[in-house]
């Protein structure tokens, strides 16, 4: 009986000792599950307060993007395998970033209104770029013709210069040379001449007769080129002799009928081939004029 007694008591202290470990662990859960209680409900409040940000959360269409993205809603299953100390540790990471960067909000609607106004500076850059080669391409066009025009006419000016002068000193050549013949209108004109029985000179280096022959050559080739209605001539005979003369006045009077000429000389043959004659004289200190008809006076 007393064995029996003895066995009950050990037994007796035994369940106690294992209730007491109950009681010690239901203490331990109890705290752990009043913390995550509390846990539980602070993340509630948490996500309530991240749903209201959420909503104020709008993407903006960056350059090149087609469509707007949207962001990504987890479901129950892909929440329970979320590390929330991951996630809670690069929240914290972000917000720091976030906080050193001090991003501007609204940089991207300026953004958007610089692009607007660069695209319509390039437009309007392409329009005055378009209106400038097209300016170039008609001052080309018209450099060309110019130039074409200058050396069609140089040319043939140039063959009525050679007639001209051999006709008028019965034998002579002359020449228009262009100084640089890329380009005829920087450098000028070389006018060169070959007297009857003498050597190539320039115009410049020629005496006093044959520098008026060689202009009266031009001129007459000039005129026959593009003729004139009226020329005006002072002594242009003062450096000929006789003979020239009479061809210089012949010409203008058979082969320049399509033209008025006014030639002041003093010379008698070519007075005698003038259509009307003007006289100027003075009397008492006084210019008088008097007009006659030569070939009248000769009949």
């Amino acid at each position: 009986m007393q064995d029996a007694l003895e066995f009950s008591k050990q037994e007796l202290a035994k369940l106690q000792e294992e209730e007491n470990k109950l009681k010690a662990k239901e203490l331990e859960v109890k705290y752990d599950l009043e913390k995550y209680v509390d846990l539980l409900i602070e993340n509630q409040h948490k996500m309530k307060h991240w749903k209201k940000e959420i909503q104020k959360l709008t993407l903006h269409k960056m350059l090149g993007q087609e469509e707007e993205e949207k962001l990504e809603e987890l479901t129950e299953e892909q929440l329970d395998d979320v590390n929330a100390e991951a996630v809670q540790f690069e929240i914290t990471v972000l917000e720091e970033k976030l906080a050193g960067m001090k991003p501007n909000l609204a940089a991207i609607q300026q953004y958007k209104k610089k692009e607007e106004a660069y695209l319509q500076r390039v437009g309007e850059y392409d329009e005055l770029t378009e209106n400038r080669n097209k300016a170039r391409r008609d001052l080309e066009e018209k450099r060309k013709q110019r130039l074409d025009m200058f050396m069609k006419g140089f040319s043939a000016i140039n063959e009525y210069l050679k007639e001209m002068y051999q006709m008028i000193t019965l034998g002579g050549d002359a020449e228009l040379e262009l100084v640089d013949s890329l380009d005829p209108f920087s450098e000028g004109i070389v006018f060169s001449v070959r007297p009857p029985k003498k050597s190539w000179k320039q115009i410049c280096n020629l005496s006093g007769g044959e520098k008026t022959l060689s202009s009266l050559s031009l001129v007459f080739a000039l005129h026959q080129f593009k003729p004139n209605p009226l020329y005006v001539m002072d002594e242009i005979d003062a450096a000929l002799d006789f003979k020239n003369v009479s061809i210089v006045g012949h010409y203008i009077t058979e082969r320049t009928k399509n033209a008025q000429f006014i030639v002041i000389s003093l010379r008698n043959n070519m007075f005698e081939l003038a259509d009307r004659l003007v006289g100027i004289y003075k009397i008492d200190n006084c210019s008088q004029t008097v007009a006659i008809n030569p070939k009248k006076l000769s009949c």
